[in-house]
């Protein structure tokens, strides 16, 4: 289930650029470009509160990291079929966050997605169609249903020999999440994560409004199509609008349905709010899998939570209680 991220900007509105309190540093972690900002009285200050927002990042990276030999997550996928796995509670309490969210959208977000077989190709050396055959056998190991917990032990048992579970539709959001709480319990006043477009604030700009952010046109990335605020919640968006194939006259999205093996089909771009990145970054993989319908009406069921869809046409979509500021 590979993502793409749209771009965000951040817009200050007070016509002042407060270089003394607002600071921002940009690395790479998680194999992603992250952008942390914070509010602080001095540089000194503002430098040591990234340091702390870094190292957090650093530690979930290890804890959930299919790709490091020596993580749990590491740990569960080679005992596929074999054995359950004792994890740290923490490690435990996201899967069965990730399963919760997969019985929501009834296996559109499914983290045994790491399982499917990478038959479809979004690098221009497709010219024609995996059989349905193929299709059909690419997520034979994929579902949620056959990854057993057990809450007395902590333990992770995945059913499927070969089976394999990742976090790469809620990992960074997830490491979003920590480091904002790590931030506040350390009293920093206000701030921004950005984990390659999964967006997470709290607090206030120095001059007492709120964040905001520009959503990108995916039709064209230069502009803006909406500029919205972000108060105390997170943002994410997931595109298709570099990453697709077209064949027969109808094009398909790098964002493949784990529970049919297609790709999704007649969305460019979902963008959702929800007052966790984790939530969002689940949700807004989950909707391009749903479709427009399914996907807004699921939003609409659950609190705190909005949605903008752009589908194919250029059309926008939006949940019952979002209003956007249009550029």
């Amino acid at each position: 289930m590979k993502r793409f991220l749209i771009s965000f900007f951040l817009i200050f509105l007070s016509g002042q650029i407060f270089s003394q309190e607002i600071h921002k540093r940009t690395i790479k972690l998680m194999g992603s470009r992250f952008d942390i900002t914070v509010v602080a009285d001095d540089t000194l200050q503002a430098e040591k509160d990234i340091d702390l927002a870094i190292a957090e990042i650093t530690r979930i990276e290890k804890l959930i990291s299919s790709w490091d030999s020596n993580s749990q997550t590491s740990e569960i996928n080679r005992n596929a079929g074999i054995k359950a796995v004792k994890v740290d509670k923490e490690l435990f309490e996201l899967i069965q966050c990730a399963m919760g969210i997969a019985k929501l959208t009834d296996g559109a977000f499914d983290i045994s997605y790491a399982s499917m077989d990478k038959i479809w190709k979004f690098d221009g050396s497709m010219t024609e169609m995996p059989s349905p055959s193929e299709i059909s056998r690419s997520v034979d190991k994929v579902g949620y249903q056959n990854i057993i917990l057990d809450n007395n032990n902590h333990s992770v048992y995945l059913k499927l020999p070969g089976m394999k579970i990742g976090f790469g539709a809620i990992g960074k959001g997830y490491a979003a999440d920590k480091a904002k709480q790590l931030l506040i319990e350390n009293n920093v006043a206000a701030g921004i994560i950005n984990a390659s477009g999964d967006m997470n604030t709290w607090g206030k700009q120095p001059d007492g409004s709120d964040w905001k952010v520009a959503l990108t046109n995916p039709f064209n990335k230069d502009k803006a199509f909406a500029l919205l605020p972000l108060n105390e919640a997170a943002v994410v968006t997931s595109g298709d609008y570099e990453k697709y194939v077209n064949f027969n006259g109808k094009r398909y999205a790098h964002i493949i349905n784990p529970k049919t093996g297609y790709p999704a089909t007649g969305i460019i771009s979902v963008t959702v709010f929800a007052p966790k990145a984790e939530l969002a970054d689940a949700l807004a993989t989950s909707v391009f899998v749903m479709g427009i319908e399914v996907g807004l009406n699921r939003i609409n069921q659950l609190p705190k939570v909005e949605c903008i869809i752009i589908d194919e046409k250029g059309d926008i979509h939006t949940s019952q209680n979002i209003k956007i500021d249009t550029q």
